[in-house]
């Protein structure tokens, strides 16, 4: 229909004809069609939510007003009202309506890149060939890309000169001097993990206490996800400083330790065998390394045992694991006689008080 309309005012401009209502239908249904583009982009580039929904309605609001300052011939005196407040940096003159244009770039652009990045992350996701860590390095790599070449292109669209830009880098590393060389840490944290491939999502890690498997690597944090469906946001610059324990960074196969107790009264050879056959309970057990029992020492309390066992799906948690077969070896010893012994001291009395 916009085709239609502007092949119509072409046409009865040629013949001389009066195109007073076409000069009014057709920024409307400009209007109209930026306004569905740009809600399209923004239902690509963001999530559903309350935010994508306001900037819908601040977007086609904003549109609709500058058509009708347009109708009104009002548009280019306040354009030059507001060219009017601004002031001069050298060579650089910025004025409100240089923000203004600004401001309207920069959204244009980043909504842009954003949809854009999403299309490349999107078709990185369905290679086969490349590896989770490369994908996510890769993505993050486009994104940044993106983003600051938006940046850039929005400056020069309001006219600034990009030389100028020199000051600024040299203030924003003051800026990171001071105050932002956490989140300047975070940012090329996050690019060091993506590239050595120490960590990659699906990982199984334990840090600090905190065990559970990556579900993203971002640009200034990793979600890690626990058994218990609860997501720690830790900042990548504690996985470069501090131990992490990745228990799938080679190989998924991981060896769980059960230590138990029996009395002295009781024959370990026949303990360790009930520990063997309970190491059948759990159907995650590995059998190749084979389940192994030991006898580790002589406590207080009583002969001190361990069963080792390996499994190798750590990402569905190690609790199950011990959980079935500690009530295996509890039946076991239970069936054979054997007993756990309760902490006891032996209290030597060698000589009895007189009694007065």
């Amino acid at each position: 229909m916009l085709l239609v309309a502007l092949v119509g005012k072409a046409v009865m401009q040629h013949f001389q004809m009066n195109v007073v209502l076409l000069a009014l239908v057709v920024p409307l249904m400009l209007s109209l069609a930026g306004i569905r583009l740009a809600v399209y982009v923004l239902r690509k580039a963001l999530r559903p939510g309350p935010a994508a929904k306001a900037w819908e309605t601040l977007i086609s609001t904003s549109i609709w007003i500058l058509v009708a300052l347009h109708l009104l011939g009002w548009l280019p005196d306040i354009a030059r009202a507001l060219d009017a407040f601004g002031y001069s940096f050298g060579n650089v003159r910025i004025s409100l309506f240089t923000v203004l244009q600004f401001a309207v770039a920069v959204g244009a652009l980043m909504v842009l890149a954003t949809w854009m990045s999403q299309i490349i992350e999107q078709a990185l996701t369905r290679s086969t060939h490349i590896s989770a860590g490369v994908k996510v390095g890769l993505s993050k790599t486009v994104k940044f890309g993106l983003y600051t070449l938006a940046g850039l292109v929005s400056l020069n669209a309001v006219g600034i000169d990009l030389s100028a830009l020199t000051v600024f880098g040299g203030a924003l590393g003051v800026g990171i001097g001071f105050g932002l060389q956490r989140i300047a840490s975070n940012f090329i944290s996050g690019f060091i993990l993506v590239f050595d491939g120490s960590i990659r999502p699906g990982d199984v890690i334990s840090i600090n206490q905190k065990f559970g498997w990556v579900q993203e690597l971002r640009a200034r944090y990793i979600v890690v996800r626990d058994r218990d469906g609860v997501e720690t946001l830790i900042p990548n610059e504690n996985l470069i400083t501090t131990e992490v324990i990745n228990w799938s960074y080679s190989d998924k196969q991981v060896r769980i330790k059960l230590p138990v107790q029996i009395s002295y009264e009781d024959d370990p050879e026949v303990a360790m065998e009930v520990l063997l056959k309970a190491a059948e309970a759990s159907p995650r057990v590995l059998q190749n390394p084979p389940p192994a029992a030991r006898m580790m020492g002589f406590g207080d309390s009583g002969v001190e045992l361990e069963l080792r066992v390996w499994i190798r799906d750590p990402e569905d948690g190690v609790g199950i694991v011990h959980s079935d077969i500690n009530v295996a070896i509890w039946k076991g010893f239970k069936a054979a006689g054997i007993t756990i012994p309760y902490p006891q001291q032996d209290l030597h009395i060698k000589e009895m008080p007189a009694r007065g």
